[in-house]
């Protein structure tokens, strides 16, 4: 996992996750798994993260790697995994259309992130949207998805932008946007640029009398604990559509969030990211525990079906395509970097990559969401 990078902080996060867990482990008298790291750091250069996979796969002779942020950096390196006959444990969100025998997904897919944010936009705020993002597939395929419920909706794309990851000079769009005043507006920005972007747009926003979040929404299916003490004056009143917030009112929770102050505290508060890194180390362990060893296809196949209780609540890996069942939830930013969870689903939904079993997304089905008072 990048340690530098335009998308450090979260990078960073989740490698500290991982640490988390591996300690938790080999300090347990119950389970039998070991683990010794062996880390890489990509810095966020996405030609390294080949050379990366290569040593570990190589070199180290690695069969389980757990890493990768970006999509593009994941769809890189799978084709090493396949050919090592190895397992990537991929802990993050991601835009799903892609299933694979050589990886665990351990972070949410389309129809537990965008395709409850899309419903919550369209009916809490209207359907006249804005879409602005990073140039690659995870940007593509959510806007792609808002793109298609805002047409089936009535509504109008008011405009749609793509920029380099890391890119900074955002003055052009954030004035575009100002200008045709949507109802919303989706970033898909990852990084510093989504940095850049939110807090250009609300002292744009208030230079003209707007208030921006209650007028002029910026939602997000990646915003995590991780990035608002990045935002400063601005990190209040965004939305975020996620499987996991700190403000999870759990036991489980409330004892992963004492850890990671403990251990990790600098940092900000307990995130998305790094609890998705700290449940693919657990599924790991338990995978390889329930298997006798660590061989590629028997973790593989011991993975299947596996309940583990995360911090976020109790996840299940999909025995038919290695994503997991997660409780989606949308929360918005708070000023003292956490949020305040407004909607949360009742139960950890069946993981549907390819959104073959999803409601149409324009709907708004409130039957199976549930209003936090």
């Amino acid at each position: 996992m990048s340690q530098g990078g335009s998308y450090e902080a979260v990078s960073r996060v989740m490698h500290a996750g991982a640490k988390l867990a591996i300690e938790e482990i080999n300090a347990s008298p119950t389970q039998s798994v070991n683990i010794t790291p062996v880390s890489i750091d990509p810095a966020g250069v996405l030609s390294n993260y080949v050379e990366g996979a290569r040593c570990l796969l190589q070199e180290h002779g690695l069969k389980h790697v757990v890493g990768c942020y970006t999509s593009s950096s994941r769809k890189e390196v799978l084709p090493l995994f396949e050919k090592a006959d190895a397992l990537l444990w991929y802990p993050s969100h991601y835009e799903g259309f892609e299933t694979s025998e050589n990886v665990v997904y351990s972070g949410a897919g389309p129809n537990q992130h965008i395709v409850p944010l899309t419903r919550h936009l369209l009916k809490q705020f209207g359907t006249r949207g804005w879409m602005v993002g990073s140039n690659y597939i995870w940007a593509w395929e959510n806007n792609r998805i808002l793109r298609e419920a805002i047409a089936a909706s009535g509504g109008v794309v008011l405009g749609e932008r793509y920029f380099p990851v890391g890119e900074i000079d955002l003055s052009d769009v954030v004035s575009q946007i100002i200008e045709d005043r949507p109802d919303f507006v989706f970033t898909t920005l990852i990084g510093q640029s989504g940095f850049a972007f939110l807090k250009m747009l609300r002292s744009a926003a208030e230079a003209v009398g707007i208030d921006q979040p209650a007028e002029m929404p910026a939602a997000s299916c990646s915003l995590s604990e991780a990035e608002l003490p990045m935002l400063g004056d601005a990190a209040a009143g965004h939305l975020s559509s996620s499987v996991y917030f700190s403000t999870i009112a759990s036991k489980e929770n409330r004892r992963f969030v004492a850890l990671w102050n403990d251990r990790f505290g600098q940092m900000g508060q307990a995130s998305a990211d790094a609890e998705a890194a700290y449940l693919a180390v657990h599924l790991l362990a338990r995978a390889a525990e329930r298997a006798g060893g660590t061989g590629f296809e028997a973790v593989r196949e011991a993975v299947r079906d596996l309940t583990f209780t995360a911090p976020q609540g109790q996840v299940t890996v999909d025995g038919d395509n290695l994503h997991c069942w997660m409780r989606p939830r949308i929360g918005r930013s708070r000023s003292d970097g956490s949020f305040d969870i407004l909607v949360e689903h009742p139960v950890a939904l069946r993981p549907d990559p390819y959104l073959t079993w999803a409601h149409d997304v324009h709907e708004g089905d409130s039957r199976n969401l549930r209003l936090i008072q």
